[in-house]
């Protein structure tokens, strides 16, 4: 991998874990091992935002987050996050949402939070690595009737197509959303529940049957059975080896046979990925009948 990949990695990296501190351009240059103007100019050129622009929009992120789901002050999120003033926070949080922090508290509708990927993880996709025999955790789990509330696709079949169709951003929206399951789910879903000229792979959110809130611009709700799930979790990993992750968990769920425990296949339900995290390990869940 270039050195100067690996430059930017570092960079970002060092952002997220300084989020609430002063972050200066020396800085970046001093992790990157790059003078500070080629240091901003490869940062730019490998995320389309220069280092102060990206460190904004990930602070304001992480302030719309906090504002949704924890009883704080304005005032106190705003100097948390490295705003100097109640005013500038308040501005910037306008342009970048459309509205005030102070309405958003009050009604914390779906807004498009930004998401950083790190850079090295487009070129890592592409490499192939020797994966390491994996430990396979496998459990039973309920899911109640639920609606999802999602957002198509064309032709997208897993997820990299799926950002090339809909675009990465959808992510941010849907952290800014309140899920069943704690968090956004990627879905993979069976014939009857896609629309004519739309994909198999979508990304949403679950919530209740008897959900009537709002549906942002662009998705469908969709009714979904209760039913039962095997869900197949993998061992930690590096957040690198994130390809093999998830090779070597889809390698052992259709390698199983839930007939050992008294079940059979349900491809009536969709099949459910959740965000690979290296430090819970990849998790996927598909849906399994009585037999």
């Amino acid at each position: 991998m270039k050195e100067q990949i690996l430059a930017v990695q570092r960079m970002q990296d060092y952002i997220e874990s300084h989020l609430e501190e002063s972050i200066g351009l020396s800085d970046l240059a001093g992790v990157s091992l790059f003078s500070p103007w080629y240091s901003h100019r490869l940062f730019q050129e490998q995320t389309g935002l220069t280092p102060a622009r990206y460190i904004r929009r990930l602070r304001l992120a992480k302030a719309a987050l906090r504002l949704k789901n924890e009883d704080v002050h304005i005032i106190d999120v705003a100097f948390d996050l490295g705003f100097g003033s109640v005013d500038s926070f308040t501005r910037a949080f306008y342009r970048e949402f459309g509205m005030c922090p102070g309405e958003y508290a009050a009604d914390p509708v779906p807004i498009p939070l930004f998401v950083p990927y790190g850079v090295k993880f487009r070129v890592l996709r592409k490499e192939t690595f020797a994966m390491k025999t994996n430990n396979i955790f496998i459990q039973v789990i309920h899911k109640p009737a639920r609606k999802v509330l999602c957002k198509r696709g064309v032709r997208a079949e897993h997820y990299f197509d799926y950002c090339a169709e809909v675009g990465c951003d959808v992510w941010g929206l849907l952290l800014s959303m309140d899920s069943l399951c704690g968090e956004p789910v990627s879905l993979w879903l069976p014939e009857q529940y896609k629309k004519p000229g739309t994909s198999t792979y979508v990304q949403g959110v679950e919530v209740s049957a008897d959900y009537h809130g709002v549906i942002p611009e662009g998705f469908d709700a969709i009714e979904l059975p209760e039913a039962d799930y095997l869900m197949f979790q993998g061992e930690p990993f590096a957040e690198e080896d994130y390809c093999d992750a998830i090779a070597a968990v889809q390698q052992a769920m259709n390698g199983y046979a839930p007939a050992v425990i008294g079940y059979v296949w349900d491809d009536n339900n969709p099949r459910i990925q959740l965000e690979p995290r290296g430090s819970r390990g990849y998790i996927e869940l598909r849906a399994v009948k009585h037999k």
